[in-house]
């Protein structure tokens, strides 16, 4: 009966808070100007892959160099928007079809991490925190913002996952919970390894009990190992990428599967080795053998692994992450972006913290350590903050039922620390959290915007990057460039093309085949008196550009003119 009722709690606030959203965002949804540039993206392949692009190429034919750039990005997360889109649209029109996709997946991912909080709440503290923990998780920000409508990246199925292993941590311990954490993992690193941390967390947490020689643990951590390598092995045939080989460790490439095959037979050896041996200490030793052992492994199979980044300009990341909020790291963040981003995880680690001390029940020690992981991976990548927000609801719900007790104030105290909606409004950060909804009329993404680019016969553009995305799944045009890492030439060659001369400008014009050009906002607003840039803000543009939008505080376009190149002046 509980299940049932969690259910139906989740579905329905899932629903009716995704139906307000989806009624706030009518206009922008209607269009299919999504929220970020991930999402507009991830539509146009998953377009691209419903109009006969194979199963396993991910190459964004429209990106970079031909004959495009190979994304890192999986298949498993364009399966279900991919088949909502696929059956209602001989119904009812691919736009039509698309916009309900937009909506309804991210929602009902939603309701599923809700449901999946509620579980872990009743696990951990009964009926008396898990409707509580249900609402606190429901306007836990930054989650949040991962399934708003529109929302069809990754990150939303990531923290589904990442709450999934969450659950079969406070499980009891045994082979079924591990195997699912295992499948969980597996599934999570198919997607993208930038929650690995947390995959690692789950199986210390896990290895903590096995440690102890805890009833159960050893199974647990057996079921941990098969799940994740039978998981690896299964996703190795069907989501194969056509770039398989690509030499990096920034997706699912054969050098990030073959890391995390070896890192699942730590678990397995582990589980083998100390079967029959009840001593922690002893444990320890073996545990601690098997650990460097797989790390070896690793590290003479997978090298590239240690460095996520290797072979990418230094340059490049240091501009590629400047244009990905989710890749910048809390700790560079304005004061804030950081209450608003971390407030609520923050309060979520010390709440858990105080549930494991006034209870001693290990499971919110396994909690917490997630939570712990999750914090430190903020702290290189703001994305860790999506997961520890939602993980802080069980922990905060234990505050909010204690509170009752003592009355008016500390139960609406209690009530504002746990709303992590009220971190980013205390902070003033909500404007900057939706940057590209509530500066639309300012941005390079604003639909007008769009919408005169989209009105262009197809040909090459070259624009700054935040426009990239935007450009390939709103338009027909191919782009130069987008923040996207693996797309380094195209990059380079946009950062070049503005901070450099006319001349050399011209020549990158040539060498990409541009047929426009496109500046806006405040893009490139530090560069040199010499720069192209800073020529056509001053509204002397070369005469190679042609304007079809003139130089304005949003937005100008041009038409490039190839004939003219040749009357630019040299360096």
């Amino acid at each position: 009966m509980a299940r049932r009722s969690d259910a139906l709690c989740a579905l329905a606030l899932a629903a009716l808070l995704g139906a307000v959203w989806a009624f706030c965002d009518r206009g922008l949804l209607s269009s299919l100007h999504l929220p970020d540039a991930d999402a507009m993206l991830r539509l146009q392949q998953i377009r691209d892959w419903l109009a006969g692009q194979g199963f396993a190429d991910l190459r964004q034919h429209r990106l970079g160099a031909a004959p495009g750039l190979a994304l890192e990005w999986s298949r498993l997360p364009d399966l279900a928007p991919g088949a909502i889109i696929a059956a209602l649209a001989p119904i009812a029109g691919a736009p039509l079809a698309e916009m309900i996709a937009v909506i309804v997946w991210p929602t009902a991912l939603f309701a599923a991490a809700l449901l999946l909080v509620t579980r872990i709440a009743r696990a951990l503290g009964g009926s008396a925190i898990a409707r509580t923990a249900t609402v606190v998780a429901a306007i836990a920000f930054p989650a949040t913002t991962i399934f708003l409508p529109g929302r069809i990246d990754a990150d939303g199925l990531q923290i589904v996952l990442v709450l999934v292993m969450a659950r079969a941590l406070v499980a009891r311990a045994a082979i079924e919970p591990g195997l699912v954490a295992g499948l969980a993992g597996a599934a999570s690193l198919v997607i993208g390894v930038e929650y690995a941390p947390l995959i690692v967390a789950v199986g210390g947490a896990m290895a903590i009990e096995w440690l102890r020689a805890r009833s159960g643990a050893d199974d647990r951590m057996m079921g941990l190992g098969i799940g994740l390598g039978a998981g690896l092995l299964a996703a190795s045939i069907v989501f194969q990428p056509i770039v398989w080989n690509y030499a990096a460790c920034d997706g699912f490439t054969m050098t990030a599967w073959r890391a995390a095959v070896i890192a699942a037979f730590a678990p397995m050896g582990m589980a083998l080795a100390a079967r029959d041996i009840a001593s922690p200490a002893t444990r320890a030793v073996l545990g601690t053998i098997i650990i460097a052992v797989v790390a070896t492994g690793i590290v003479l199979v997978a090298p590239e692994c240690l460095v996520p980044d290797g072979g990418i300009d230094p340059i490049l990341v240091q501009l590629w992450r400047a244009e990905i909020a989710d890749a910048r790291s809390v700790t560079i963040a304005t004061l804030p972006t950081v209450i608003g981003y971390a407030g609520m995880m923050v309060a979520g680690v010390l709440a858990s913290g105080w549930r494991l001390y006034a209870t001693r029940d290990q499971r919110w020690a396994g909690l917490l350590i997630v939570q712990l992981a999750a914090l430190l991976l903020s702290c290189a990548q703001m994305r860790g903050a999506y997961a520890g927000a939602i993980l802080a609801a069980p922990g905060l719900a234990a505050v909010i039922a204690a509170a009752r007790a003592r009355g008016v104030l500390p139960l609406a105290g209690a009530w504002i620390t746990s709303a992590g909606i009220l971190y980013p409004i205390a902070a003033q950060a909500f404007v900057a959290s939706r940057s590209v909804r509530e500066t639309a009329a300012d941005s390079c993404t604003a639909p007008a915007t769009l919408a005169m680019l989209r009105r262009l016969p197809p040909g090459g553009l070259l624009a700054p990057l935040e426009l990239g995305a935007y450009a390939i799944g709103a338009t027909q045009l191919s782009v130069v460039g987008a923040p996207y890492h693996r797309n380094a030439a195209g990059n380079l060659a946009v950062y070049r093309f503005f901070v450099g001369t006319p001349a050399q400008a011209a020549a990158i014009a040539r060498g990409w085949d541009v047929q426009y050009v496109a500046l806006c906002g405040d893009s490139f607003g530090s560069a040199g008196g010499a720069s192209l840039a800073y020529a056509i803000r001053q509204g002397h543009a070369p005469n190679w550009l042609v304007p079809i939008a003139p130089p304005g505080r949003a937005f100008a376009l041009y038409r490039v003119e190839a004939r003219l190149f040749s009357q630019t002046p040299p360096q």
